[in-house]
């Protein structure tokens, strides 16, 4: 079972762990990951809602769909979730962290030697 933040639809949260499984090798490139019912008893939800996650991973070129078989890991999947991961970070995350530190009055190259 999954928990969920109740400030963040549950879809993109569903979407956002498969991300984090591939890219920790959990979930491997080119490997069959579970179908949306399988996904859905797993962790608690309904298979609408995984259905949903797994078309905006099928929309960023994470996963495919083999018609009769399942779903796959695209074989750049790592790659691509790096690639936005990395933007997402530079552009969201660090700006917040950087203003942060520099609130508490932490020097960022003491961060980087830690």
């Amino acid at each position: 079972m999954m928990e969920f933040d109740e400030n963040k639809p549950i879809y993109i949260q569903i979407a956002d762990n498969i991300s984090d499984k591939i890219l920790r090798g959990e979930w491997k490139q080119g490997s069959r990951i579970p179908s949306v019912r399988e996904w859905g008893a797993q962790i608690g939800v309904n298979p609408n809602t995984v259905a949903r996650s797994y078309e905006i991973l099928s929309d960023r070129k994470l996963i495919f769909k083999q018609r009769g078989v399942g779903f796959f890991v695209t074989n750049d999947a790592v790659d691509v979730i790096k690639k936005s991961e990395r933007v997402k970070f530079l552009e969201d995350e660090l700006p917040a962290f950087r203003s942060r530190a520099e609130y508490l009055g932490i020097d960022l190259l003491e961060v980087l030697k830690r």
